[in-house]
C-alpha cells in the first residue's frame, strides 16, 4: 500500500484532505482495497464516504434484487422502477458510486459471502460485512484471520435506530499524538466468534445493553432460519423466552436486558436514516483511520441509540 507518489489529479482533488491526514496518508488510501457487502442504509452512507476519501478501489456484493424495501434508507438506489427492473442492489450502488468520484475503481462480485474461499479475501485490506448472520460473520472473520497479511474486519448492523458495530483488527499498531510527540501504540483485538461468546457475569454492569440484546436477536434470527432483520413484533414472546434462558445460562438477572429495547429491535425491520448517517459516518471514519495508520482505533464495538443520542465504545474481550 505504500506505492508510487500521487498522482497531480490525486493531489488536486484531495487538496483539503491532504491538509489533514498528510499526503503519506493519501497515498496508502489511494492504494487501499475495500470489499463490503450488504448494501442497505448504514452501509450506503459508509460507501459514499470511503468512495469521497478516495480508497482505491470497492468491491461490492450484494445479489438482492432491487425492491421498494430496498432503498427504504439507500440514497445509492434511486425510487424509480423503470433504473433498476430485474438489477442487483450492488449493480445499481455501483452505478451511483462512480458518479461521485470517477478515481475509485467500484466493481461487483456475486456469490455467496459464505462460501466464498480464504483466497478471495486476499486482495482486500479491509472487509466490511453489513446485515448477515452470526454463522457468516463468524466464518468471513475465520478466513480473513487465516491469511498471511492482516485484512481489518469490520460489522455493521442497523436496526431501526440503533446499531452496532464490530472491529476486529487483530494485532494493530499506530501512532498517535501526546503532548508534542508521537507514540508508537498496538492492540490486540479477539476475533468475533470470541467476542460475541464471552460470559456475561464479568461483563461490567454498565456496558451497552445494546451488546446483549444484539446477540438475542442474532441467536433467535439463527436457531429460527430466518434472514437477518426478518424479525417482527409478533416474534417477541419467543425472543422474551430466549432471553431469560440466556440470562439464567449467563447466571445474571433477567432484568439485564430490557424488554422495551428488544420489543424496539424486533419491529425495527426499517432502518431510520439518520441513525444510518451516523453510524455508516463511524464506521467511515474507522476505515480511513485503520488504512492510513493515523488515530487511535475503536476497539471493538461501537453502538449508537438514537432514543438518547448516545455513541458508546465497548471493549468486550475474554
Amino acid at each position: 500500500m505504500d506505492g508510487e507518489e500521487l498522482t497531480e489529479q490525486e493531489t488536486a482533488l484531495y487538496d483539503r484532505q491532504i491538509r489533514v491526514w498528510g499526503a503519506g496518508a493519501q497515498r496508502r488510501l489511494s492504494k487501499s482495497h475495500v470489499l463490503v457487502s450488504g448494501i442497505k442504509g448504514t452501509v450506503a452512507e459508509f460507501c459514499k464516504n470511503i468512495v469521497l476519501a478516495g480508497v482505491g478501489s470497492v468491491t461490492l456484493l450484494d445479489d438482492r434484487l432491487v425492491t421498494e424495501e430496498a432503498f427504504n434508507a439507500n440514497f445509492l438506489i434511486l425510487p424509480d422502477e423503470n433504473a433498476y427492473a430485474g438489477k442487483t442492489v450492488a449493480e445499481i450502488c455501483c452505478d451511483s458510486l462512480k458518479e461521485f468520484n470517477p478515481m475509485v475503481h467500484v466493481s461487483i462480485e456475486k456469490g455467496d459471502l459464505s462460501t466464498l474461499g480464504v483466497d478471495f479475501f486476499e486482495k482486500f485490506d479491509v472487509v466490511v460485512i453489513g446485515y448477515s448472520s452470526r454463522a457468516t460473520k463468524k466464518a468471513v472473520n475465520e478466513k480473513c484471520r487465516k491469511l498471511t497479511k492482516r485484512v481489518a474486519f469490520y460489522t455493521v448492523d442497523c436496526r431501526g435506530s440503533c446499531g452496532e458495530i464490530f472491529v476486529d483488527l487483530q494485532n494493530y499498531k499506530y501512532t498517535k499524538k501526546k503532548l508534542d510527540e508521537t507514540v508508537e501504540c498496538e492492540l490486540t483485538f479477539p476475533s468475533f466468534e470470541e467476542a460475541v461468546s464471552v460470559p456475561w457475569k464479568p461483563i461490567p454492569r454498565r456496558t451497552a445493553k445494546l451488546y446483549f440484546a444484539m446477540r438475542v436477536i442474532e441467536l433467535f434470527e439463527e436457531t429460527e432460519g430466518r434472514k437477518p432483520g426478518e424479525c417482527s413484533l409478533s416474534d417477541l414472546p419467543r425472543v422474551l423466552k430466549l432471553k431469560n434462558e440466556l440470562c439464567d445460562g449467563n447466571s445474571v438477572s433477567e432484568n439485564h436486558i430490557p424488554d422495551s429495547l428488544l420489543e424496539r429491535l424486533v419491529s425495527g425491520n426499517t432502518e431510520f436514516p439518520p441513525a444510518c448517517a451516523i453510524i455508516g459516518g463511524i464506521l467511515g471514519q474507522e476505515v480511513i483511520k485503520v488504512i492510513s495508520g493515523k488515530g487511535e482505533p475503536l476497539k471493538n464495538f461501537f453502538y449508537f441509540d438514537a432514543e438518547d443520542g448516545k455513541g458508546v465504545i465497548e471493549d468486550i474481550a475474554h
